[in-house]
């Protein structure tokens, strides 16, 4: 084996070592991760030629050991030792006397505020710098043997840094699952028909206590120490803060949010800050820990049963109570989505009383077996609605009917429709129902629908809010004076709105369509039916089999035309617009001359990141005017793709896919160019 191997070796596990500490301790990346990756696989190649080479610290051995049959106990040489709590100002105020008083000082003490994470404690032991074994908390004194688990999470150094460590560092702290990854284990879960974790702490103690490391090496966990236990041969700092600091600098990942606070205000400043900030943060935390920060008062304080005098947790107001279904609504919103509402016996939870809980749709009522009279744990994080995390298991001693959606909506009585494969049930009634009204007047006014200049989303909640309009029809029943009587608005502005009202009275058919807000018909998509059908009438009589025929509609697409146009409360709204006067512009038949016709005309085109000239829709308008259709995704379809900057995914897509990629100036110039 050639020395420059061994030294080259070296090197790359040093480098990853470095890197590592920059990602999980500092937050603070200076390469992306494929070139990370690209280091590791060096190693992992050299290792795999010169296995001699092989070390247990080296990055490359963090998985790899067999499935244990069971976990072995281990001896905490200095006890884990648990917090007492306090709930309230007054509890804290106490404690803080409490100490005051044992120290005989009238002083304000200086503490270490650091938010209380919702995990698994755990303690591991490093000698001479090298991970030996880490063990969970278990009873304070007797742990689990988790070595094998602890040594797959990356945020763990196998090899602590530097050379200024202690011969002997135990170091405590909380391993924890943060939220984005528990979601993300939750939704593999939900999708392989697998039992979902009921929390954070729960996936994270799972996933710690797996006998087999393999599938703990897959799980998104991660570690803050909080504090040390055994120390032998050498000496640390003699504060809890600088103590923290120097785990940080030995490649230990310590909470970010941690800081020095002096006497007992600044404590309730600190909790009061993290209490408003708690569901920004990327992790679950229950309360705030505060310790005593000079080592030398914490020795004096000493201990009570199994907790420290010199510590604290201050706990937040519970997120999760139990509760019993009274009775289960159903509330539409301003997009027709039809949202089941769980009634509740009212019950104190994250700070407020809470009657009511989302249920958020069917197919999650049916996922946690959900039922009227069940006992179920809510669950409320700060100002995120309240919603029903599982039911009490065991609670349910008689049967309970199914609950059911309703198959009329309950505002208007339109039909209610779910699309297969989508979880959302929404009202059909669109331009009629009166939870959508206002959206929907928003929407048929917009500048890429009937572009009715003045008509601003505020002046359109101020008119259904003062029952002036009901569904887009109405808007032309609007006269100046009801106009002017309005707040903020004169008799100027009323004039100019009714003219530009009345200017909207000749939309082309595909901005008609559009305007109508039927669910996924777009701008394109609504060019793409007035190009097939020419007039309104047509469009409105398409079934299902030719609707799919268009170009760029597919059957979600066509069943959301044919269902909207199958609401008598829709047709209703589109006579009572015709008859106000709107005259929808039929498309003619044009039949190009060969010699004229744009090298776009027919071809399907995709427009991607930021044009120098103009906008994409800008760009869109003139395809279109040539006969171009433009779609919004690249497939093999698609002839070309309009990029500009930052074109991104649509770009590697279509270069995969062999599609021309096109600029700006070169669409222009194929503009003025006729096809042969």
């Amino acid at each position: 084996m050639p020395v420059t191997v061994e030294k080259e070796v070296k090197r790359l596990r040093e480098l990853l070592r470095y890197h590592s500490y920059r990602y999980y301790v500092l937050d603070d990346p200076d390469i992306p991760d494929a070139e990370y990756d690209r280091l590791y696989k060096q190693l992992l190649s050299h290792e795999e030629k010169y296995p001699e080479l092989i070390t247990v610290d080296s990055p490359t051995q963090r998985v790899g050991d067999r499935p244990l049959t069971a976990f072995e106990q281990i001896q905490h040489q200095k006890p884990m030792l648990s917090l007492d709590n306090v709930f309230s100002e007054e509890d804290l105020q106490a404690f803080n006397q409490r100490i005051q008083d044992r120290l005989r000082i009238s002083d304000e003490i200086e503490y270490v505020a650091e938010p209380k994470l919702d995990g698994l404690a755990i303690s591991i032991r490093y000698e001479k710098g090298l991970l030996i074994y880490a063990a969970t908390r278990g009873d304070g004194s007797t742990g689990e043997n988790v070595t094998q688990n602890i040594r797959t999470m990356h945020s763990v150094p196998l090899r602590l840094l530097g050379d200024d460590y202690p011969e002997v560092l135990e170091v405590r702290g909380e391993v924890f699952m943060p939220k984005a990854g528990f979601a993300r284990l939750n939704e593999k879960a939900r999708k392989n028909g697998e039992k979902e974790f009921a929390n954070p702490r729960n996936a994270a103690a799972g996933s710690l206590r797996q006998l087999d490391p393999g599938v703990t090496a897959n799980r998104p966990l991660s570690l803050y120490c909080y504090s040390v236990g055994v120390v032998e041969g050498g000496e640390l700092a003699n504060t809890q803060y600088e103590i923290l600091q120097q785990l940080k600098n030995f490649g230990l990942p310590v909470c970010n949010e941690m800081t020095p606070v002096l006497g007992l205000q600044a404590c309730l400043s600190y909790y009061d800050d993290i209490l408003k900030r708690r569901d920004d943060l990327s992790y679950d935390i229950d309360g705030i820990v505060y310790k005593v920060n000079d080592i030398t008062l914490q020795d004096r304080l000493g201990f009570v049963a199994r907790a420290p005098r010199w510590a604290i947790a201050h706990k937040f107001p519970a997120q999760e109570e139990i509760s019993k279904i009274l009775d289960v609504d159903f509330q539409v919103g301003r997009t027709g989505a039809v949202t089941p509402v769980a009634r509740l016996e009212p019950v104190f939870v994250g700070g407020v009383t809470v009657s009511n809980a989302t249920l958020h749709n069917m197919d999650e009522i049916r996922r946690k077996d959900i039922r009227v009279g069940d006992q179920v744990i809510i669950r409320r994080a700060g100002d995120v609605i309240p919603e029903i995390v599982r039911v009490v298991p065991g609670s349910r001693k008689t049967p309970l009917p199914v609950i059911q959606m309703l198959e009329n909506c309950p505002v208007c009585g339109s039909l209610i429709e779910q699309v297969e494969g989508e979880a959302v049930a929404r009202c059909t009634g669109g331009l009629y129902c009166r939870a959508q009204r206002a959206e929907a007047i928003k929407h048929y006014a917009s500048r890429k629908a009937m572009d009715i200049d003045g008509l601003g989303d505020k002046l359109v909640e101020q008119l259904v809010d003062e029952g002036l309009i009901d569904t887009p029809a109405d808007l032309y029943k609007l006269s100046v004076d009801a106009l002017s009587a309005l707040e903020r608005m004169g008799e100027k502005s009323a004039v100019n709105l009714v003219n530009a009202l009345e200017s909207s009275k000749h939309p082309a058919l595909s901005r008609f369509i559009y305007a109508l807000g039927i669910r996924e018909v777009g701008e394109t998509t609504a060019v793409n039916l007035a190009n097939e059908y020419k007039t309104l009438a047509a469009v409105k009589n398409a079934n299902f089999d030719q609707l799919i025929e268009v170009q760029d509609i597919g059957p979600i697409v066509a069943k959301h035309i044919v269902h909207f146009f199958q609401q008598a409360h829709n047709i209703e709204v589109i006579d009572q617009l015709l008859s106000a006067g709107i005259d929808v512009q039929t498309v003619q038949q044009l039949v190009p001359d060969p010699q004229s016709i744009s090298e776009f005309y027919g071809k399907t085109i995709v427009i991607t990141g930021s044009l120098p000239t103009m906008s994409r829709d800008e760009a869109k308008q003139k395809l279109l005017a040539v006969g171009a259709k433009v779609t919004g995704s690249v497939s093999a379809k698609t002839d070309y793709l309009l990029a500009g900057d930052k074109a991104g995914s649509k770009l590697t897509k279509a270069e995969k896919l062999g599609v021309r990629v096109i600029n700006e100036s070169t669409m222009l110039a194929l503009l003025n160019t006729k096809k042969m």
